[in-house]
């Protein structure tokens, strides 16, 4: 399994000749959809989901298809017969990956913004994207791909939740509201020297990641 990463919180994911792209926003290079075959939308905001590339990269190629949660998949009208509309508990298949679905809701950024649905996938049990949410998968995972920097986290619950999921590796993703040195303050504390304790491997734009 090989994990790439593109603007902001979008990875590309490639295993035994399937790849899927996840939460490919306004922050991403369209070019991450080359070759997909399949998107995965944790939720509506912008930095996650982008409909008129989306709806662009749908058009370019026909075999291409959507897993999200109904919130989203209720705004792909016209391409319906292609989104498989998710949610907590279920799962699917992507090319032989076994993928499910876990949590419910975005994190509160404030009391008078109304929450929107968020769920989180995760891949062959190894590999977890919560989305917005500081969702704690099932059992302790492989890969985090940890939202290090938004308008909602605090970075003492980013420590309590690396603690709780206790990943063997926590990739920092979410960070274009983050400058380099609020990146690496924020790494630091989640990471091995900081009181977060986890093994931290961060990838730059277009940097690649195999899992064993």
């Amino acid at each position: 399994m090989r994990i790439t990463k593109f603007g902001h919180a979008c990875v590309r994911l490639e295993h035994d000749g399937a790849t899927v792209v996840i939460d490919p926003g306004m922050f991403t290079d369209p070019a991450a959809f080359a070759g997909a075959d399949a998107v995965l939308i944790t939720h509506e905001h912008m930095d996650h989901f982008e409909e008129s590339r989306l709806r662009a990269a749908l058009e370019a190629d026909p075999a291409l298809r959507v897993w999200t949660n109904d919130a989203v998949a209720a705004r792909l009208d016209g391409v319906a017969q292609r989104v498989t509309a998710v949610g907590e508990g279920d799962a699917f298949e992507l090319g032989g990956l076994e993928v499910s679905v876990h949590g419910q809701w975005h994190a509160e950024i404030h009391r008078d913004i109304p929450l929107v649905k968020n769920v989180g996938f995760l891949f062959g049990g190894r590999l977890f994207h919560p989305g917005d949410a500081l969702t704690v998968p099932p059992h302790a995972v492989e890969t985090l791909l940890l939202p290090i920097g938004a308008p909602w986290t605090k970075a003492g619950e980013l420590v309590d939740y690396v603690r709780e999921a206790a990943p063997r590796v926590a990739v920092p993703v979410h960070d274009a509201v983050l400058s380099p040195l609020g990146l690496a303050v924020h790494t630091n504390l989640v990471g091995e020297d900081g009181p977060g304790g986890a093994r931290m491997q961060a990838l730059g734009e277009g940097e690649s990641l195999d899992l064993d």
